[in-house]
């Protein structure tokens, strides 16, 4: 089996899979590695174990050097020469009156190429920029436009849950996320609690899906009459994926409690349009009334990202059935 190390670049999610060869290296290293884009210098995140050779991604290049002085102080230097042509940069882009925003600006290692970063809401036309830039730095320029998502990946910053943002940290690719997944696991459909800094849903909202996504296939739905091992009846009123139990009210005693899913002996599923015995509002219902809350009080701007939310939502659930 081969033996592979991974190694991440400017300290960012995605990790590359790389053959240390006769190399000792540790996590932490600094490598010298060649990549489609030329030579670069990364950081070992694992220690070298052996993979099966069908989930080996092809192919796997060797890791040209453990990094020594002179690439550190080169990486150094080249660190400075970015910061440098961050600014040039925007100077050239107020020049040439171009509607974008720069984001970031890398040099490959070895110094033949230099990719500059920006975000517009439309295409931009930069090809006078870029004889402009390759005449200052005298070197192969690159201009790419990325998306919010990636931005948010290369500045870095802070969730609402105090820790650094997960696409900074350890995920690799960046997958669609839907308002269904807020909707499954009973999360408010606020833009404002369920998106991220970068202005999108928030990636771990894929996190916990499929788990709260198996729970309601399993579970009965609100509403539901239902009899326990025990022979309490009752209808159901809230669910709890996190303990796989149902908070019923029981027929007779009109009491309020909750039972795990496993002890359900009989489910009988309310018809539609039939009314429930419970008056109380269901999370659906009060979820609608949010949403609706929302838009009376929120700015005209806001008011489009909920419909896009919604919108979203439902193409997703189109796919679906198809």
């Amino acid at each position: 089996m081969p033996t592979v190390i991974e190694v991440a670049f400017r300290r960012r999610g995605k990790t590359y899979s790389f053959n240390p060869g006769n190399l000792t290296l540790a996590v932490g290293d600094q490598v010298i590695l060649k990549t489609t884009q030329g030579m670069e210098i990364g950081e070992i995140t694992s220690n070298a174990r052996e993979v099966e050779e069908e989930k080996v991604k092809r192919p796997l290049k060797k890791v040209v050097r453990k990094a020594n002085v002179e690439d550190l102080e080169r990486a150094a230097r080249n660190s400075v020469r970015e910061d440098e042509a961050f600014h040039v940069g925007e100077e050239k882009i107020a020049e040439h009156k171009l509607p974008m925003k720069l984001v970031r600006v890398e040099q490959i290692f070895d110094g033949s190429k230099m990719a500059f970063y920006f975000t517009a809401e439309n295409r931009v036309d930069f090809r006078e920029l870029v004889k402009d830039l390759a005449s200052h730095f005298k070197t192969r320029i690159e201009l790419r436009q990325i998306g919010v998502r990636d931005k948010a990946r290369m500045i870095g910053g802070m969730g609402i849950c105090g820790k650094d943002l997960c696409c900074t940290m350890f995920l690799s690719d960046l997958n669609p996320i839907s308002i269904r997944m807020a909707k499954e696991q009973f999360l408010p459909l606020n833009p404002q609690k369920i998106s991220g800094v970068c202005g999108r849903l928030m990636c771990c909202l894929r996190y916990e899906f499929e788990a709260y996504k198996d729970f309601r296939k399993r579970a009965p739905k609100r509403g539901a009459c239902i009899e326990t091992c025990d022979g309490h009846k009752g209808c159901v009123l809230d669910m709890n994926a996190v303990k796989e139990r149902v908070r019923i009210q029981e027929d007779e005693t009109g009491k309020r409690f909750e039972v795990d899913i496993k002890d359900i002996t009989k489910t009988v599923n309310p018809k539609k349009g039939a009314r429930r015995k419970d008056t109380r509002e269901t999370k659906e219902t009060q979820a609608k009334k949010e949403i609706k809350e929302v838009k009376d009080k929120a700015a005209p701007e806001d008011k489009v990202e909920i419909k896009e939310m919604l919108a979203e939502d439902e193409a997703t659930s189109e796919e679906s059935k198809e």
